[in-house]
């Protein structure tokens, strides 16, 4: 008989450095990695070959140090300890930035001719793309001494206030009534209640949800427009007008590209809304309410809207094995040997992630599972993210393996719609079918009209901020406003708090942390679509694409690999007409 494989719910950081956040092994580590920072930073000339070679090496140690701090930051937020080694890694990146900021210099400095006359050099070929980034960049920017003491200024500023805005949601505790006691819930453990099939449960969930994110606003009011003003000062220096003229960079994407999508998305919208009606009915309201968009459909039994996590792991090995073996083989592998951290506790920071550890050529997973299946689709969600670096892992070229956010979401989002599909072409009766179904829609929607509402708000809310401080109730106007807008004001209720308490408007390490996930969700799709059509194995031409996503633009990925043109709409409506396809099998 075959042995049943075992997969922990908690991950192994000891693998990684024995210790945790005391860890000696950790500190040896961090401390070699700015020796080798220094021995370059306090050189007063250096050649672009050796810059170049200098970014290659000691990239791959930060990142290693900086997932490391964040796994354990995320894990415990009461860890003292993991508070400081954050701060330790801020003052390394922003050591680690002076190499950057060498080699825009060196690059502005540069003519033409002499530039490409650089690209025909094999010592830094390989880094091509990373030059051609960097030279465009530096030429926007301001002078070197200006963007350094930016960057130095930013720690304690611009950093500082997402440091903040994390600290206090994972000190938030929130009593929420169940089971005839009050709980105390973090963040993340009420969130997870939203989701709930009991609608009275969502309704005190959201009411519970008003009045903690209500209480903290006049705090989260100060870090959101504090990091937008930091932002946009420095923008202003740089001589930027546009806001979004940065997250396009760094999502190596045309504001073309951007534009059409959501023109697209826009065009498509009232397909939905006759799917929304309907499980408003099944749900037996007059009309949803924005907390009720993500909510499962009830079932008569409800063990069918819950699945445990080992079955979880298995269900998505199984699923991924049936469109790529070496996939699914990885999952195994990922699963097995304690990559995922999703044990169902208070203490850890909302939301999910998966993050890169280069030098041991592995990947952790964070997220709090409770059985759901959304957290099944969160799952493999990450999975996705997890197996996109495992494509690139044995890539000698580390710019070559930081592939931008819009692409990132892609490898997430069709290992998503892989289970997705799979789930719901296996179900047992109409009635699970019908769930499951709806369960994928949901998803969809939330990428169509919650991601453009997260986009719409965040780009009026700078437009504002650039003439001062935005108050709370004007940033509730605008939350309101942009969620009428993106979902046809189709709702009962909506959430002026969503600012607030949604982490990614307080992230600074990627402004505008909203579009690249429709982004890569329609790509996805788009590729998906066309993986299905397939008379051969896609799974070689599906890994070629990831392995080529970190070396070439967006736009430039597309034609490459799909003979497709990006800022026309072709190809988004090819994507979404799939979605459409849902919609009328629902």
């Amino acid at each position: 008989m075959k042995e049943t494989v075992h997969f922990p719910i908690t991950w192994d950081l000891h693998s990684i450095f024995e210790g945790g956040s005391d860890s000696n092994e950790f500190t040896e580590f961090f401390n070699e990695t700015n020796k080798q920072l220094d021995q370059w930073v306090d050189q007063s000339s250096v050649e672009v070959e050796a810059l170049v070679q200098a970014i290659e090496s000691i990239s791959p140690r930060l990142w290693q140090t900086a997932a490391f701090v964040s796994c354990l930051a995320a894990q415990d937020v009461n860890d003292k300890q993991a508070l400081l080694l954050a701060e330790n890694v801020q003052e390394q990146k922003v050591k680690a930035q002076k190499l950057y900021l060498f080699l825009e210099e060196e690059l502005r400095s540069m003519s033409d001719d002499a530039f490409n006359q650089l690209l025909t050099n094999e010592q830094v070929k390989p880094s091509a793309y990373l030059l051609k980034k960097t030279r465009s960049h530096a030429l926007d920017k301001m002078n070197t001494e200006k963007e350094e003491l930016a960057t130095k200024l930013a720690k304690d500023g611009y950093h500082a206030w997402g440091s903040v805005y994390n600290e206090a949601v994972g000190r938030m505790v929130i009593p929420f009534e169940e089971d005839g006691e009050t709980k105390m819930l973090s963040a993340g453990q009420l969130h997870n209640r939203l989701g709930s099939t009991d609608r009275q449960v969502r309704e005190r969930a959201s009411e519970a949800a008003l009045h903690a994110w209500e209480e903290q606003a006049p705090l989260f009011t100060q870090t959101l427009n504090r990091l937008a003003g930091f932002r946009l000062k420095l923008y202003e220096e740089r001589g930027w007008e546009n806001v979004l003229k940065e997250p396009l960079e760094l999502n190596g994407m045309t504001e073309d590209t951007l534009n059409t999508m959501w023109a697209t998305i826009t065009k498509n919208k009232p397909e939905f809304y006759a799917y929304m009606d309907k499980k408003a009915t099944l749900l037996g309201v007059d009309q949803l309410s924005i907390h009720d968009v993500g909510a499962p459909l009830p079932l008569e039994d409800a063990s069918k809207n819950t699945i445990p996590y080992e079955e979880a792991c298995h269900l998505i090995i199984k699923h991924f094995n049936r469109f790529s073996p070496k996939m699914a083989e990885f999952a195994e592998m990922a699963l097995r040997e304690g990559w995922v951290e999703a044990e169902n506790r208070s203490g850890k920071r909302p939301g999910g992630f998966c993050t890169n550890f280069p030098m041991n050529k592995e990947t952790r997973i964070f997220m709090t599972y409770d059985g759901s299946m959304s957290n099944v689709a969160t799952l493999a969600h990450e999975l996705g993210h997890a197996y996109h670096s495992w494509c690139l892992k044995d890539n000698d070229v580390q710019s070559q393996k930081q592939y931008p956010m819009s692409i990132a979401e892609t490898a997430s989002t069709f290992a998503e719609m892989i289970v997705a599909d799979a789930l719901v072409d296996e179900a047992e009766s109409s009635d699970v079918k019908k769930m499951l179904l709806e369960n994928k829609l949901s998803r969809s929607l939330a990428f169509f009209m919650n991601i453009h509402s997260r986009f719409l708000f965040e780009t009026r809310f700078y437009e504002e901020r650039k003439n001062g401080m935005v108050p709370t109730e004007r940033l509730n106007e605008l939350m309101v406003d942009a969620q009428k807008e993106a979902y046809g004001d189709k709702l009962s209720s909506y959430d002026p708090y969503f600012w607030a308490s949604k982490l990614h408007f307080h992230i600074t390490g990627q402004p505008f942390y909203n579009f690249p996930y429709t982004f890569g969700y329609l790509f996805s799709m788009g590729i998906y679509a066309r993986a299905l059509k397939s008379e051969t194995s896609f799974e070689s031409a599906y890994i070629s694409l990831l392995q080529d996503s970190g070396s070439m633009s967006v736009e430039a990925l597309a034609e490459k690999h799909l003979n497709v043109d990006l800022t026309k709409p072709d190809f988004w409506q090819e994507a979404i007409d799939v979605v459409l396809e849902d919609i009328r099998k629902f």
